[in-house]
């Protein structure tokens, strides 16, 4: 028996027509589709035939974070050592904080051909659904992409808040809000001006978007008093004043 394949797709930041049409071949052609909470995870029915298909839903499995990883990575070699088309559904893009490169470690340790299909990253299309670029020609030349699930006075975390707040730039924030109170006082207390303007989007480009704007410094009590959950994505720095001016 011949080994089949692992594709690694990424289904963009919400509604199911942001997937590249890479993206969706793959689908198309997949025996078994992994997939998580997020991206068109919950409308594969509305756009692709799954009757012939082997649906897992690896958000749901019976684990603790770091040993439900383990056991993706599992499924994933034994359904294409046992010569399956596998495809790995993940919202955005597999390797902006999407552990995609950690499985393909796993793939290729096994020997299992595998491929990475892009896709378009909630970091720049979610801000840009609520009118906000991040980047802008006389306002910014740069903008970060930083991870918030880790609060900056954990020792764990590898970025440093404090140059992030004399960059300039815009620094746009996903998987942020538990920590949004300690991220933005942080950049506050290192220098960025409490007037600098903020913006959150919630569930950016699903029919269920919202949107509150702020400062730095009023960024977290907006969130709080507005209710604003996970998943979101929020921008601090000049460009998230644009939409509200424009």
């Amino acid at each position: 028996m011949s080994i089949g394949e692992v594709t690694l797709v990424g289904g963009g930041p919400g509604e199911w027509d942001l997937l590249t049409i890479r993206g969706l071949r793959a689908l198309e052609a997949a025996d078994v589709i992994l997939t998580d909470h997020l991206g068109p995870a919950s409308q594969l029915e509305e756009f692709l035939d799954v009757s012939s298909k082997e649906l897992i839903d690896v958000s749901k499995l019976p684990y603790g974070k770091q040993v439900a990883q383990e056991r993706t990575n599992e499924l994933l070699v034994e359904h294409a050592l046992a010569g399956k088309r596998v495809v790995r559904l993940k919202g955005g893009d597999p390797y902006v904080f999407g552990r995609g490169f950690e499985e393909l470690q796993v793939c290729a340790a096994a020997g299992v051909p595998c491929r990475v299909v892009p896709g378009v990253t909630s970091a720049i299309s979610v801000p840009a659904a609520a009118g906000v670029p991040v980047t802008q020609r006389g306002v910014t030349h740069s903008f970060t992409v930083v991870s918030g699930h880790l609060a900056p006075s954990n020792p764990e975390s590898l970025v440093d808040w404090e140059a992030l707040a004399r960059v300039g730039g815009s620094i746009c924030v996903i998987m942020g809000v538990r920590h949004v109170r300690e991220i933005a006082s942080t950049l506050v207390s290192a220098g960025l001006p409490p007037s600098t303007p903020a913006v959150a989007v919630q569930e950016g480009e699903t029919a269920s978007q919202r949107v509150v704007r702020a400062t730095a410094s009023t960024l977290a009590d907006t969130m709080e008093s507005e209710g604003i959950a996970s998943p979101a994505v929020y921008v601090i720095g000049e460009v998230a004043g644009l939409a509200s001016a424009g």
